[in-house]
């Protein structure tokens, strides 16, 4: 019996946001241990405030994206990668001219129930 799996066609999440999430790992694979996404966020992209119950890691592919997290803001590059702990709230954009390919990681798995997301225009 093999002791690995490979992925070759992730879950595409849908969106209305204009944003690509392939779940490559997660719930769609029946893991709650961990979700491993990639990501494209379009030029002018953002989401609510939210404050996750989950750890979220983000590796910066191309592209810049910006990291609002607990009144602080963050902006990562190419190459940079960021640790967000469960707890903190933050908001993601992508305020720049050109699309931000990410990998995102989240322990445990990303879920809409762990994520409290925000009613838009609430801060």
């Amino acid at each position: 019996m093999k002791k690995f799996k490979i992925q070759q066609s992730p879950f595409i999440v849908p969106t209305t946001d204009g944003k690509l999430i392939e779940e490559h790992w997660g719930k769609s694979t029946q893991n709650s241990n961990i979700s491993i996404a990639h990501m494209v966020a379009p030029s002018n992209w953002s989401e609510p405030h939210q404050t996750p119950e989950f750890d979220e890691f983000t590796l910066i592919i191309s592209g810049k994206k910006q990291f609002e997290i607990d009144g602080e803001t963050v902006i990562l590059e190419k190459g940079q990668s960021i640790m967000i702990e469960k707890g903190a709230r933050v908001r993601y954009s992508n305020p720049f001219p050109k699309e931000c390919v990410y990998v995102s990681i989240c322990l445990p798995a990303f879920s809409m129930e762990l994520v409290n997301r925000e009613q838009e225009g609430v801060d």
